[in-house]
């Protein structure tokens, strides 16, 4: 007892302040449409939709350097370090989004302030799902690591959920007019409550025995090209994997809200119910198929999720197009962030476990970033030309089978180590 209640309120800490740090990423694409008019005025809304979309991937350019330059202070520095780190600028960017006047203000400084904030938030980022990856996993009892590894994925979760909750409330409770003028900062503003109390929180946070065992070696020096090197498989399982999930994620759960305004006509506060009917499903199942791994193994539920990935989107979007109607769409949602859940419940822990600590969080940040930069960033900005150039709604779901389809050729690759008792 003694020693299980200071991992659990490690945990704890962990996940809080993980769902902290994602909330500030994730709430920008949720606002998208209001932030597209407000800071990227054209003559066409197209167009400036798209412009507030590119600015929502350009975050991703800086998530690969940020993972390297974190993933290597973690690896040299502890994981703790790198978390107050993360949290620190993560808490600059969005300051930087809250306050800043739109384009009828200061004019083309306003768009300009924002690309610099996302720069800042990508940088952050790219850091976080390593570092936060390794510590839980390291942290994890051998025959647990699956389930602890999911509470880095139930993180994302809460933060897209708060996320969710706090564009539902302002959709619903504010008119049109003071959206605009001062409604759509208040999930900003929530955000900027994260540095106070996620730098509290990870200040308690105490270094893992794995990483302290190998940074007692000579072996912790990390060198990027020996991953590429000797670890060329477990980078490119890993790269698959995480594209798979991410234009799921991103497609589903970011770029939703998007859609199911400019395509469907359904208004944005009720697509906002139907993203936090979803999420609460995503919540709740993501640890239980992380457990479930640790019994029956990484690869096949990896490779189901995959499976569901490419036999579920084209039906439901053709379904929910024929009748665009709120409990339609809540349906959809429902169903495909429970297929969500099967992957993010164990893809935190298989990929962690394919690199040895003294690179982990090296590796993890180099494979994730980059497949998340090209296939998950600009998944809103693909997704919405592919619509345009095609005349096709149901293109979103032709991009979701395309990375489900690499996401079963990377699981392949994966080596499954859930009954090793040992976590090098």
């Amino acid at each position: 007892m003694e020693q299980s209640t200071p991992r659990l309120r490690q945990i704890i800490a962990a996940v809080i302040g993980n769902a902290l740090e994602w909330y500030d990423f994730v709430v920008y694409g949720f606002m998208t449409v209001i932030i597209s008019r407000l800071f990227f005025p054209t003559e066409s809304e197209y167009a400036s939709l798209l412009l507030a979309m590119a600015t929502f991937g350009v975050g991703f350019f800086m998530r690969p350097v940020g993972g390297i330059v974190i993933g290597l202070y973690a690896d040299r520095k502890g994981r703790k370090a790198a978390l107050q780190l993360i949290i620190a600028l993560m808490t600059i960017a969005v300051a930087m989004i809250a306050f800043a006047p739109p384009y009828a203000v200061i004019g083309a400084a306003a768009p300009v302030l924002i690309v610099a904030a996302r720069l800042l938030q990508g940088f952050a980022t790219g850091g976080e799902f390593a570092s936060a990856t390794a510590f839980l996993v390291e942290s994890a009892p051998a025959e647990r690591r699956g389930f602890f590894g999911s509470l880095q994925m139930v993180g994302q979760s809460i933060a897209a959920l708060a996320g969710a909750s706090s564009g539902m409330f302002i959709t619903q409770s504010l008119t049109p007019e003071q959206i605009d003028q001062w409604g759509w900062r208040i999930p900003f503003m929530i955000g900027l409550l994260i540095g106070p109390v996620g730098l509290y929180i990870r200040r308690h946070l105490e270094e893992t025995t794995v990483f302290k065992e190998a940074h007692a070696t000579a072996e912790q020096k990390t060198s990027i090209a020996a991953i590429f090197q000797i670890h060329r498989r477990a980078v490119f399982a890993a790269f698959g994997l995480v594209l798979s999930n991410t234009i799921m994620y991103y497609v589903v759960l970011i770029y939703m809200p998007t859609y199911a305004k400019t395509q469907l006509g359904i208004a944005l506060g009720e697509a906002f119910i139907a993203q936090v009917a979803g999420l609460l499903c995503l919540t709740v199942l993501t640890p239980v198929f992380g457990s479930l791994s640790d019994r029956v193994g990484r690869r096949p539920i990896l490779m189901t999720a995959c499976l569901l990935y490419f036999v579920l989107p084209y039906p439901l979007f053709a379904w929910l197009q024929a009748d665009p109607v709120l409990w339609r769409l809540t349906v959809m949602q429902m169903t495909l962030c429970s297929a969500i859940a099967v992957g993010f419940g164990p893809i935190s822990t298989a990929l962690a476990e394919q690199f040895p600590a003294h690179i982990r969080s090296t590796g993890l940040a180099l494979a994730y970033n980059f497949a998340v930069m090209l296939f998950g960033g600009f998944a809103q900005l693909i997704v919405t030309w592919l619509i345009k150039t095609t005349g096709s709604p149901l293109a979103p779901a032709y991009y979701v089978m395309f990375g489900a389809v690499a996401g079963v050729s990377a699981a392949f690759l994966l080596v499954d180590r859930h009954q090793d008792k040992v976590l090098h």
